[in-house]
């Protein structure tokens, strides 16, 4: 008996030496992947794909972008919520997944109790881009425009319920204007169309638009934030462009399945401090019009809880449903 005892406790011994050894070199030589919800090219992606850059370096690792677009980001988050917890996959997600619980009422996840937060990353405004064809050169006469033949015009999204589409929605009740909603499986794909003339305008985040603004591409008519940003000194606000209340941003941030070791949670949660700190990192993040966030942790999955609450409310009080439910 004692000698199958002994047998036992030294076998528990070696698995715990084992596991504590691959949490200490985690991530080794094996493939990490950072599922995001939406096509390549938006603004999501756009701020994924150099955080992963930055920390392949750190860790000295592979870090794989996975697009996978999809019923307002949704359908990647689902995928991501029931990933191997492991430590090898992580989520990039965004404020959409705050407004998410609002417009679809048969989510397959939970993003406050499915995922361990891990920080937010970024926090560019969102800007009232046109196509480079509307004669509109400011936020006035694009809506004594939309007002002269309403529901002419229209706005590309991310896709229904995504930061995008309130943003569209809260400006036409801002403006009284009847401007019809064009939903995409990404910013991407909506950014594209925009350059390309096929829809009106978009209520964008700065992050995936910013290359096509200063490309001369499309045309920012103002910025929906307080203050200006850097990289567009020339970009008046919406409240100095005549449009007062109009304040929208889109956070992203970064996310692991539930269930993934907490020395893993905690490893990456400092990669990523550290990684937001380089200087490359942070001149990108100032080109694409966004501050670099410092909320990790607990502190972001109490704010991840709040923007659920607020955007919530937001969606009840403008009457938002999904087109075609």
């Amino acid at each position: 008996m004692r000698t199958k005892i002994a047998a036992l406790a030294a076998a528990g011994t070696a698995l715990l030496t084992v596991g504590g050894a691959n949490a200490q070199g985690w991530p080794g030589d094996k493939q990490m992947f950072f599922i995001v919800p939406f096509a390549a090219g938006g603004g999501t992606d756009a701020f994924a794909r150099p955080l992963a850059a930055q920390l392949e370096k750190q860790l000295k690792g592979r870090i794989l972008i996975e697009n996978r677009a999809g019923a307002g980001g949704t359908a990647g988050a689902a995928a991501a919520a029931k990933a191997t917890a492991d430590g090898y996959t992580f989520f990039v997600g965004a404020t959409h997944h705050a407004i998410a619980p609002a417009i679809y009422p048969k989510l397959t996840y939970d993003i406050e109790k499915d995922f361990a937060p891990i920080a937010m990353i970024s926090r560019p405004p969102h800007v009232v881009v046109v196509n480079p064809k509307v004669a509109a050169t400011s936020i006035k006469e694009l809506v004594a425009a939309a007002q002269v033949d309403p529901g002419k015009m229209n706005y590309g999204s991310a896709g229904n319920g995504t930061t995008h589409h309130l943003a569209g929605e809260l400006f036409k009740m801002l403006t009284k204007t009847q401007i019809a909603h064009v939903p995409y499986r990404g910013a991407g794909p909506a950014l594209q169309d925009l350059i390309a003339s096929h829809i009106t305008m978009t209520f964008d985040g700065l992050g995936s638009s910013a290359a096509a603004i200063q490309a001369g591409q499309i045309k920012a008519l103002a910025v929906a934030a307080p203050a200006r940003v850097k990289a567009f000194p020339d970009l008046p606000t919406a409240k100095e462009a005549g449009l007062d209340g109009y304040d929208v941003a889109t956070w992203y941030a970064l996310w692991a399945p539930k269930g993934t070791p907490d020395d893993i949670v905690k490893r990456m949660t400092a990669e990523v401090g550290t990684a937001l700190k380089d200087p490359g990192i942070i001149a990108a993040w100032e080109r694409q019009g966004s501050d670099v966030p410092d909320m990790s942790g607990e502190a972001f999955g109490k704010f991840v809880s709040s923007e659920v609450t607020r955007w919530g409310k937001v969606v009840k009080e403008a009457g938002v449903k999904l087109e075609g439910n």
